[in-house]
């Protein structure tokens, strides 16, 4: 739902495109799937989200500021306002890179896929993940500073996950 949401479509139509997701997955032979259900989920539901966009001639992206309401349990207020702020300008970052960059940064830092895996749901080369990652994650290091003076980017999974 976060992918289908946070990439392309609006809630609505995310959750439309995650439970055709659900229901195709359902229509599958065990056989087909068995090894690989979430490169097959997040790949069928991709093409889906297309076929939306498609459709709708337009791409969609949360409502002003939803993405930044994302609240994570922290021991101190502090911290846990720190983190907020730190969440949402590395979320504002992300949403000003190319969209081929901000899909596969997704795909390996907020749901974990390998380059192979990302390789296989975005039909782009092993290289090529590699590759749209890599100048990503620069273009994420050279504009953290002026984002965020005197505090430093990690690149740690669970602070990139909403």
């Amino acid at each position: 739902m976060r992918y289908a949401t946070r990439c392309w479509v609006d809630a609505d139509r995310a959750r439309d495109a995650v439970q055709d997701t659900f229901v195709r997955l359902l229509a599958q032979p065990r056989a087909a799937v068995d090894g690989h259900v979430a490169e097959w989920l997040f790949t069928v539901c991709r093409n889906r989200v297309f076929d939306i966009n498609r459709k709708e001639g337009r791409m969609k992206r949360f409502a002003e500021g939803a993405a930044e309401r994302v609240v994570a349990a922290e021991p101190r207020p502090g911290a846990e306002l720190e983190a907020e702020e730190m969440h949402a300008t590395v979320l504002r970052l992300i949403d000003r890179l190319p969209p081929n960059q901000q899909e596969v940064v997704r795909l390996k830092f907020q749901n974990g896929f390998s380059y192979k895996e990302i390789s296989r749901i975005t039909q782009l080369s092993v290289g090529n993940v590699g590759f749209l990652i890599h100048t990503a994650v620069q273009v994420l290091r050279r504009e953290w500073p002026a984002e965020m003076p005197g505090v430093e980017l990690t690149a740690r999974r669970e602070e990139m996950s909403p």
